[in-house]
């Protein structure tokens, strides 16, 4: 026997909708490499994740959430991950490049074997 389907929230659209329009524009930002536009589309999708995670659990606990209302979540969920994937290999390549442009300081001190830092003891100061 089948059950009929729950009807879909208006309150639940429209807050999968707004994480839905964040997250097309935070991809277009970062496409665009627009600074600006990802730090804004970020926090507003940061809001918007946040209801959803709030009115969703509420919806979960009243009963089972209608099935294609799920499959955009985890849709929407699997964009959240690829952006943030995305984001951390762009940040790793920034790293890089700027190793490269800028190398940091490789540390002179020696240590001995007991682990102690010999470099003090040379009768050098070092600022």
């Amino acid at each position: 026997m089948n059950t009929p389907a729950a009807p879909v929230s208006p309150e639940l659209e429209s807050t999968l909708h707004a994480v839905e329009a964040q997250l097309a524009s935070l991809g277009e930002s970062l496409r665009s490499n627009d600074s600006v536009a990802i730090d804004r589309h970020a926090t507003e999708l940061h809001r918007a994740l946040a209801r959803a995670v709030d009115q969703f659990a509420s919806a979960a606990r009243g009963g089972a959430l209608p099935p294609p209302l799920r499959q955009r979540l985890m849709t929407a969920s699997g964009l959240v991950a690829a952006q943030r994937e995305a984001l951390a290999r762009a940040t790793a390549a920034l790293d890089r490049a700027m190793d490269v442009l800028m190398p940091r300081e490789r540390a002179s001190s020696v240590y001995s074997a007991s682990g102690a830092d010999r470099s003090m003891r040379s009768g050098t100061i070092q600022a």
